[in-house]
């Protein structure tokens, strides 16, 4: 299964969001992040969730930024975004049920905020959001393959 996570710029969120549900996976499972803007291509995630990941032994130091496209929808079975600017972006992308079906907010009922403009306590935050979020989705991918 192939999973892409999906904030902004790919900097903050979404590249932590990816090291905590890899790290939470199965080596048969692929997570990957992207963007919706393109201001960050190629470049490396922010330094404090480099740091924010490192504190909980997770390394994402090898991430680089890009945008999603719309081949991301035939690669991905699933992409989770952080809030609801980045749900409208990203469905926007598509043009059938099938790959709109694919797109989720990552918390059913909240919205990852944007770290960028805070500080470190803001990165720990977002970092145990994304955590509990990765939890929820690991067990029921788990779940999903035992049947």
């Amino acid at each position: 299964m192939k999973i892409l996570m999906v904030c902004l710029g790919n900097i903050c969120r979404s590249p932590l969001a990816e090291g905590i549900l890899q790290s939470k996976l199965p080596e048969n499972f692929l997570v990957d992040s992207a963007g919706t803007l393109e201001n960050n291509a190629g470049k490396s995630p922010d330094h404090r969730s480099v740091e924010i990941a490192n504190k909980y032994n997770i390394d994402i130091s090898s991430q680089r930024s890009r945008r999603i496209t719309t081949d991301d929808f035939k690669v991905y079975d699933l992409i989770y975004v952080m809030d609801r600017s980045n749900l409208q972006n990203v469905l926007a992308l598509t043009n059938d049920e099938d790959s709109r079906k694919k797109v989720s907010l990552i918390l059913e009922d909240e919205e990852v905020p944007d770290p960028y403009w805070s500080e470190l306590p803001e990165f720990d935050r977002v970092y145990h959001m994304l955590d509990k979020a990765s939890d929820k989705i690991a067990s029921e991918l788990k779940d999903l393959s035992k049947k």
